[in-house]
């Protein structure tokens, strides 16, 4: 996948994340059951992973290449990211650390929803910034998934908001 349909998903899947869970009743989006996050939890998860991809794309690619080393296996397309996080998680794989969010308020949300459009739209041109070689090329860690090229990292980010948004609809029924 190219980097202007990359930057379109990642604007849009983010955008309808923030407007659908806006859109909740106060009670319903602090609302946990079942050890559950709530809908503000959620979103909260997804500005704590949305940072430190957007700082990470400002770190000169040299810097990168000395910290996490060098791809030793073909990059992979969008359909692989996602299958290889859902046979993750499938195997007990859960957020961690600075990953899992506090209690959020209601009144909370706002100011994180600001956040994230801000830290999206700013990811989105430091990507464009980025030369197809160097996003194939260039490594992040993740957590869950071990290190990453940038543009898996991208497609991860898009999937991942798809992901606690579908989450967020089934748990706020």
């Amino acid at each position: 996948m190219d980097k202007p349909w990359i930057t379109a998903e990642l604007q849009e899947r983010h955008r309808a994340f923030n407007r659908a869970v806006q859109a909740l009743p106060a009670d319903v989006l602090v609302r946990s059951m079942n050890d559950k996050w709530s809908a503000a939890q959620h979103l909260a998860h997804i500005l704590s992973g949305v940072r430190p991809v957007t700082l990470s794309l400002a770190v000169p690619t040299w810097f990168l290449r000395w910290r996490f080393g060098k791809l030793n296996r073909e990059p992979r397309n969008y359909a692989a990211l996602v299958s290889r996080y859902q046979e993750k998680l499938a195997a007990g794989g859960r957020a961690s650390g600075r990953f899992v969010p506090p209690l959020i308020t209601a009144e909370q949300v706002p100011s994180i929803a600001v956040r994230i459009d801000r830290s999206v739209a700013r990811m989105c041109t430091r990507a464009q910034r980025w030369s197809d070689a160097d996003l194939d090329s260039v490594l992040l860690p993740h957590p869950l998934l071990g290190k990453v090229t940038v543009r898996e990292m991208l497609y991860f980010t898009i999937h991942h908001v798809q992901h606690h948004h579908a989450l967020v609809e089934r748990d706020s029924r």
